[in-house]
């Protein structure tokens, strides 16, 4: 099985590109990161990329007359690099239904809540501001509904009465920076699929709130 082409769709500062080329340079993934594309010019993302001697692109979606002619675009250097896997991190654009479907079962999106709770922005502030006494991030495939994609898996953070939005914010990142890399070596050691609506693991159908990440034993076996 040899080594899967990975593309990573940024808007902003890279963290868990950071994360996941990192795990590749390791050995933890069996993949590389073969191009960087980001719909936001001079982002740290697109710095990070450089510094590994990774393509880094600019795409951005005011160059474009509307949103199908800029997913068009982005969905040819996708086909152009030959992708096995695309991973969105912190890539903040709603893609279309048809680029969706063209690429589904092989996009994954981390979400900084545990969906279906707060999709969308602000999601620490929300947590906040409901007095969740718990928090943390979801990973799930790419569907055409915004969040919404079969989860993968879910981290927790416990949520303390002097937390702020940056220090929950920091909190969750933590857990991002484990959970991504694992879940990207999972999909390349095609441990992990989509099938229809439904992800499997082993063959064995995750749950649908996902995988818990406060679950897995020492091999980071999950427990389904």
């Amino acid at each position: 099985m040899g080594q899967k082409r990975i593309v990573v769709l940024i808007s902003g500062s890279g963290s868990n590109l950071q994360a996941i080329i990192d795990a590749c340079e390791s050995g933890q993934i069996n993949g590389k990161v073969v191009a960087v594309l980001s719909n936001k010019p001079f982002v740290k993302g697109l710095e990070r990329a450089k510094k590994h001697n990774i393509p880094a692109i600019t795409l951005q979606h005011g160059d474009y007359s509307s949103r199908e002619s800029f997913d068009n675009a982005l969905a040819n250097s996708l086909v152009g690099f030959n992708a096995d896997l695309i991973v969105l991190a912190g890539f903040m654009r709603i893609l279309s239904p048809d680029f969706v479907n063209q690429f589904q079962g092989k996009m994954l999106n981390i979400h900084p809540s545990l969906l279906p709770k707060y999709p969308g922005l602000h999601t620490h502030q929300r947590a906040l501001d409901n007095g969740d006494l718990i928090h943390g991030a979801s990973i799930h495939f790419v569907t055409a509904e915004l969040d919404g994609g079969p989860i993968v898996i879910q981290a927790q953070v416990n949520v303390e009465s002097n937390d702020s939005v940056d220090t929950l914010a920091h909190k969750v990142a933590q857990k991002e920076w484990i959970i991504y890399p694992m879940v990207v070596s999972w999909f390349c050691d095609e441990r992990l699929t989509l099938l229809g609506d439904q992800v499997y693991f082993d063959k064995t159908i995750i749950k649908t709130q996902g995988i818990s990440y406060e679950s897995l034993d020492s091999n980071a076996k999950p427990i389904i």
